[in-house]
């Protein structure tokens, strides 16, 4: 059997909403990058459907004499529109996954 690598992950700090000035393990992916988009679900008091907290990766800062990136963190999306859908980019905006305009909205 073929030895595993053990899963990277980097603490990552949290900037806006109810996760301000948090930091969290973040699973990396292959590249060494947390992911794009971070989604916390927060369940509701009354049993109802949970509230998806978004938070958006950004630079944490640039290095001087390159520009380099120093590392990500999260800040707070509270007007996410994409949904939790993969957007392709050869996608038309607002296409389904099928890649067939949403007559459903129109």
């Amino acid at each position: 059997m073929a030895e595993t690598e053990p899963v990277k992950s980097q603490d990552t700090p949290f900037e806006g909403g109810p996760m301000d000035g948090r930091v969290l393990p973040v699973l990396v992916g292959p590249t060494g990058h947390p992911p794009k988009t971070y989604r916390i679900p927060v369940p509701a008091p009354d049993g109802g459907p949970p509230t998806v907290l978004v938070y958006r990766r950004v630079p944490r800062g640039h290095s001087k004499r390159l520009g380099l990136i120093q590392g990500w963190k999260y800040q707070y999306d509270p007007d996410d529109t994409s949904g939790g859908k993969l957007r392709w980019p050869w996608s038309k905006p607002g296409a389904t996954p099928s890649g067939k305009p949403d007559d459903a909205n129109g």
